[in-house]
């Protein structure tokens, strides 16, 4: 790949289950996933070495499957399962879109995806491929939040970018409180000690942390915010060890 300027040469991008499913209540609509595609497309066509781990939210979460009487274990991997269909997806529409992919599953599935290997999967992004992860880590009682910051470490990514509905980290949840404002900056020690702010789980979080892993998060629609978060602009939130918890204005 020729050389960037881009301030994130290698980015793992979280994307959210949900962005999957469009208007519907379930599944996935074809219309919605060539829109995450596209924004995907964008930051390759800038030579952007990217890994994608992807929710299963839109089809089965583990701790729903709990609350239901499904066994926590069980249900874990029914999500598993359920983010490899949501990565089928999004390397179908983004190969029709002209972009190379490799798709690499926690679990062994060979007749649908190659196995995770951390050094096959760095090849891959080497050589201009985007690489999906899905599975998450392939063990139960583990989000998908904290298998991609446990990814970005393995894959030596520049930083982890969660893409969500809203904005950015909010005092609050700004899609229930008008009031709630969005945080520029945001330290670690702060978004894991303050009930309030729900970003990620606090393991990932943690992992992040205790690694010196930056994590933006932001809207993933919103004009063109992943080109614009790859290049280093203020958008959304940054979160570090590195910087004081602050307002945007």
């Amino acid at each position: 790949m020729t050389p960037t300027r881009n301030r994130f040469k290698r980015i793992l991008l979280k994307v959210g289950g949900e962005s999957m499913m469009g208007e519907r209540s379930y599944g996935i609509d074809p219309r919605a996933v060539l829109k995450v595609a596209k924004q995907i497309k964008k930051i390759y066509a800038i030579h952007t070495q990217v890994a994608i781990v992807i929710g299963g939210g839109n089809i089965f979460r583990g701790i729903a499957g709990a609350k239901n009487g499904i066994d926590r274990a069980t249900g874990d991997y029914m999500g598993m399962l359920a983010t490899v269909m949501n990565g089928l997806a999004l390397q179908d529409t983004l190969e029709k879109l002209g972009v190379p992919t490799r798709m690499q599953t926690a679990l062994s599935m060979p007749a649908v995806a190659e196995s995770f290997i951390r050094r096959r999967a760095i090849r891959h992004m080497e050589k201009g491929r985007v690489v999906i992860l899905a599975a998450g880590t392939g063990v139960p009682y583990v989000t998908t939040d904290t298998g991609a910051s446990l990814h970005a470490l393995e894959l030596k990514c520049d930083v982890l970018m969660k893409a969500t509905k809203v904005d950015g980290v909010f005092t609050k949840d700004p899609t229930k409180y008008e009031g709630a404002k969005r945080y520029k900056t945001l330290n670690f020690k702060d978004a894991i000690e303050k009930k309030a702010i729900q970003v990620m789980d606090t393991s990932a979080l943690a992992m992040s942390q205790e690694n010196n892993m930056p994590v933006m998060v932001f809207e993933l629609f919103k004009n063109s915010n992943l080109v614009k978060a790859v290049k280093g602009e203020d958008i959304g939130t940054y979160l570090a060890s590195d910087v004081k918890t602050e307002l945007a204005k």
